[in-house]
């Protein structure tokens, strides 16, 4: 692929990733239910809003840029794993689940759990100009979730234990043993999914060497 058009791509979807939240937000607006207390605590929306910052600055850079720098690659290899993990808990555990409260408008949870996590995988597998990342970057993907579970788990707390974003993560509908496997469960499946965008990434540029070489 072009870097031009890689460009293009990621400002278009990140512009439009940022229209669906604001689309979002006016709804609930509209109706008397936006508490943005309880929007911005969702792992989907705050990874939404770390894609929009990494699509539309790495659209830049692809415009600009004959490569993406070390920093940046580093922290879209952690919010592809974020992506990746947002798209099978819903698609997995949450669709079609009952959700309490305001419904609102359903094609923004489409655009954000769908079809924006399917472009980020592309853009990972299909786009030039990435450097390979050493393995030892692989702390970084723990970081945020680590954080947000901690921030879930106090706000939880001061409510009385009765606020949780997600219902799995609620003790009280299988227990703190469910709980933690949960954590468990997908702080394993985000290490190993950064593990394999690591090695695809070293791979890849492997083989770009070995090209050149021949060249």
């Amino acid at each position: 692929m072009n870097r031009r058009a890689v460009g293009a791509v990621r400002l278009l979807v990140g512009l439009g990733l940022l229209a669906t939240i604001v689309i979002q937000i006016a709804d609930r607006v509209v109706h008397n239910a936006f508490d943005p207390w309880e929007y911005f605590s969702y792992f989907t929306i705050e990874t939404s809003l770390f894609n929009i910052v990494v699509l539309v600055v790495g659209g830049v850079m692809a415009l600009r840029l004959a490569r993406d720098t070390t920093l940046y690659t580093t922290v879209r290899m952690a919010t592809l794993t974020y992506a990746i993990v947002t798209a099978a808990v819903y698609n997995l555990l949450l669709r079609g689940a009952p959700s309490p409260g305001f419904q609102g408008l359903s094609w923004p949870n489409e655009i954000v759990h769908v079809w924006v996590p399917i472009i980020i995988v592309l853009d990972w597998l299909l786009s030039p100009g990435r450097p390979a990342l050493r393995w030892r970057t692989l702390w970084v993907v723990v970081t945020y979730p680590i954080a947000w579970a901690v921030y879930t788990f106090v706000r939880a707390a001061a409510s009385g234990g009765t606020i949780y974003p997600y219902p799995f993560l609620n003790p009280a509908n299988g227990g703190w043993g469910s709980v933690i496997g949960y954590i468990v469960g997908l702080t394993a499946f985000l290490v190993g999914l950064g593990a394999l965008a690591v090695g695809y990434g070293r791979g890849r540029s492997r083989a770009a060497e070995r090209a050149r070489l021949r060249a």
